[in-house]
């Protein structure tokens, strides 16, 4: 029945954004919509709701998964449901007139998240013990 409701603040009118369309690691023919250099690697959903969130926009995150996503982890799973125009029409927001613009700004503020930045930094530590355990392997040889 979703479809037959015209009212553009229903959930089921709000548009959809997967992971996936702004996964830098996903081709277009594998989902993604916006270039590479402005897509992000690995998005999840929670980062999108967060940063959506953040900008002040109705948002919902629903527990499903892309056709194209053959991945079938929960790290890939989610689809964010977000409202774009208000019951009478009119954008939300005026910085998100399409569902491009969402895509582009999300794709553009997850970097910046506290959880990515720490996670660069702490991808230092973990190859550091990778090689620690290398270390070890030969030791035991």
């Amino acid at each position: 029945m979703a479809h037959l409701t015209e009212n553009p603040a229903d959930k089921e009118r709000f548009i959809c954004i997967y992971p996936i369309y702004i996964n830098s690691k996903k081709t277009l023919a594998e989902g993604r919509r916006i270039p590479t250099e402005k897509a992000v690697e690995n998005p999840s959903c929670a980062e999108i709701r967060d940063v959506l969130t953040a900008a002040g926009v109705n948002v919902y995150v629903e527990n499903k998964m892309h056709p194209r996503e053959w991945n079938r982890d929960v790290q890939f799973r989610g689809r964010v449901r977000v409202q774009v125009k208000q019951v009478d029409g009119s954008l939300c927001q005026d910085k998100f007139s399409s569902r491009k613009d969402v895509m582009f700004y999300v794709a553009e503020m997850i970097p910046k998240l506290k959880t990515r930045t720490q996670k660069s930094g702490g991808g230092d530590t973990s190859s550091q013990q990778g090689e620690g355990g290398k270390k070890s392997k030969k030791k035991k040889k």
